[in-house]
């Protein structure tokens, strides 16, 4: 069954797996895809087993509805955890395990709170990190338990409560890569439209997988890759986020090994993998069965998407597979995709681009390159001016407003965010859109991203994208390192002051004053502004989110209270009293 809509709830869909076939492969976790002896299996009739016994002991202590946090590593005990959440009827709230840094824990537990959480399921491993941080944080005001153990729930106990389209299944909290996470109420119903418009746009035969690396508390992992994979009954096969960053051949060995079709990542996945993965590595493995290398989640770039394709090309990677998508958790994830054909490259005239308009160029021409994301096919889409709501014409960029299925009722306990995100009306009356915050246009029909609003650069009237100064500087010096954040900060004047931060990659620093001399003349000559600071951090310091999304307004906090470490800082003396504290050049 490719279209899931006409069914009441998930459950119905996995049972009727189940019942259909139940020694089918359901989900795999892949530890390295090169050992067999690394890879752990359920079928439909053992996932289901699980899910029920978890159900079974939700069932027993809550009431369907209530809140489930889920710290999971990577793995198959997640998928039980998660489906044993909505065997009961309950919520389930996906987040990652507590980690070291300060700023990660604070997310968990802002998350927990606002959730409202009952219980805190976990794996055994993870247990006593887990319970140290609620200990901590939550002050025991959650049941905290472990959910693999053998004598964890009684399957036979499980009984079915009442759900249908609108019962709530999962919270998705926003990435918050421009502010505080947000809980994104996603119901049944949600799920199984947004599934089965995936599968319309990136269509695979009943052999076919869906795997990846993604974390599954991502709304890409979990909503893209575990489960599609597993309620269209094709099997999930992932792998950890660790051993991708590590090792990122291993990804590739994955789709080979395991005959995965269908695989999403961000854009800076791709040219790690083109960066990073050697000839030698890629002996023996075979990509002429992969039909779509998803990018999506951050804006895709051209040159990223041609140099994969290029790269791989003698592993057997088609060109066409090389495909984008665009999408939001508030959108349950999918909202368009390119589906058997290679991602559209639209070269248009830059400096209109700057002012909101749209212009194709003539092949050869200097410009600026977007890439096409797809047709919007489930949902309605419209191009609108985020100040005066007004619907813009064709050749206009604005901002995306979607309806449909597949969106979202709001977020949970945020009346007002709510009402600014999931309430947008047009000046001709036409309402009950969500504002994406995205930046973008349709051509063609297909879906052009340009970037985010809040993020937008707006500097003496004109509108520049932080994430193409970021790319210019890291195409320009090699020094630099995977990630930086440009953003603006207000003078005592009113004027805006462009800020650069950007990573420096370990031991090929060099001279950092004259790196940062050099940045600068750059960003004057290809943006023709001039960048009052100049920040170079080590790699790792820039802050994204699990996604890979650089999370610039962060960026911008750190660096306006002083919490930055710098390596070297070059700032204009009107920054001074802004200027993190380390070599102020």
């Amino acid at each position: 069954m490719t279209d899931l809509r006409p069914a009441t709830h998930v459950v119905e869909v996995l049972r009727e797996l189940v019942s259909r076939t139940p020694d089918s492969d359901a989900v795999l976790f892949v530890g390295d895809p090169g050992a067999a002896d690394s890879v752990r299996t359920w079928s439909y009739a053992e996932l289901d087993a699980h899910a029920r016994r978890i159900g079974a002991w939700l069932g027993e202590r809550f009431l369907p509805g209530e809140r489930v946090l889920l710290p999971f590593e990577q793995g198959l005990d997640f998928a039980a955890a998660f489906f044993g959440c909505l065997y009961a009827g309950m919520t389930a709230v996906p987040v990652p395990v507590p980690g070291q840094y300060r700023h990660q824990r604070e997310r968990l537990t802002s998350i927990a709170k606002n959730a409202g959480v009952r219980a805190v399921l976990t794996d055994a491993a993870s247990l006593p990190a887990v319970r140290e941080w609620s200990d901590e944080q939550l002050g025991g005001a959650a049941v905290i338990a472990a959910s693999d153990d053998e004598d964890f729930g009684d399957a036979g106990a499980w009984q079915l409560p009442d759900m249908d389209h609108d019962t709530l299944a999962l919270l998705q909290y926003t990435s918050g890569s421009t502010s505080e996470p947000k809980g994104v109420m996603i119901s049944h119903g949600n799920l199984l439209h947004n599934i089965s418009a995936l599968h319309q746009a990136f269509p695979i035969g009943p052999k076919g997988r869906h795997g990846g690396w993604i974390p599954t508390y991502h709304d890409m992992g979990l909503m893209g890759i575990l489960l599609p994979g597993v309620l269209l009954g094709h099997s999930a096969v992932l792998m950890s986020p660790t051993t991708f960053i590590r090792r990122p051949h291993l990804w590739l060995q994955l789709v080979d090994t395991f005959d995965v079709t269908f695989s999403a990542a961000p854009n800076f996945a791709y040219d790690l993998c083109v960066s990073r993965i050697t000839d030698a590595q890629c002996q023996g493995i075979d990509l002429s069965r992969w039909q779509y290398a998803c990018s999506g989640s951050e804006p895709v770039r051209a040159a990223t998407l041609r140099s994969f394709a290029e790269r791989f090309a003698p592993a057997g990677l088609r060109e066409d597979a090389v495909v984008a998508c665009y999408g939001l958790a508030e959108a349950t994830v999918f909202v368009s995709g390119t589906g058997r054909r290679a991602a559209p490259v639209r070269r248009v005239d830059a400096e209109l681009l700057e002012r909101h308009e749209f212009r194709p160029l003539p092949a050869g021409a200097t410009g600026r390159d977007l890439v096409g994301c797809g047709a919007v096919r489930e949902l309605q889409a419209r191009i609108v001016d985020p100040e005066t709501r007004r619907a813009l014409p064709a050749g206009r960029v604005g901002e995306i407003w979607l309806r449909g299925p597949s969106v979202s009722s709001g977020y949970w306990q945020h009346e007002v965010a709510t009402e600014a995100a999931f309430a947008g009306t047009t000046t001709d009356g036409d309402t009950g859109y969500l504002r994406t915050g995205d930046l973008g246009t349709l051509h063609e029909g297909e879906l052009y991203i340009t970037g985010r609003i809040k993020e937008t650069l707006i500097m003496r009237g004109r509108n520049l994208y932080p994430q193409d100064i970021e790319h210019e500087l890291r195409d320009r010096h090699p020094a630099l390192g995977a990630a930086g954040a440009a953003f603006t900060v207000p003078l005592d004047d009113g004027e805006e002051a462009l800020v650069v931060t950007h990573e420096v990659r370990a031991g090929k620093a060099g001279d950092l004053a004259e790196l940062t001399t050099a940045m600068r003349r750059t960003v004057a000559r290809e943006f023709g502004v001039h960048a009052a600071g100049i920040v170079l951090l080590r790699p790792g310091a820039v802050r994204r989110t699990t996604s890979g999304k650089i999370q610039r307004t962060a960026m911008r906090q750190l660096f306006r209270t002083g919490g930055l470490a710098p390596q070297h800082a070059d700032c204009d003396p009107r920054l001074d009293a802004r200027t993190p504290s380390g070599d102020n050049g």
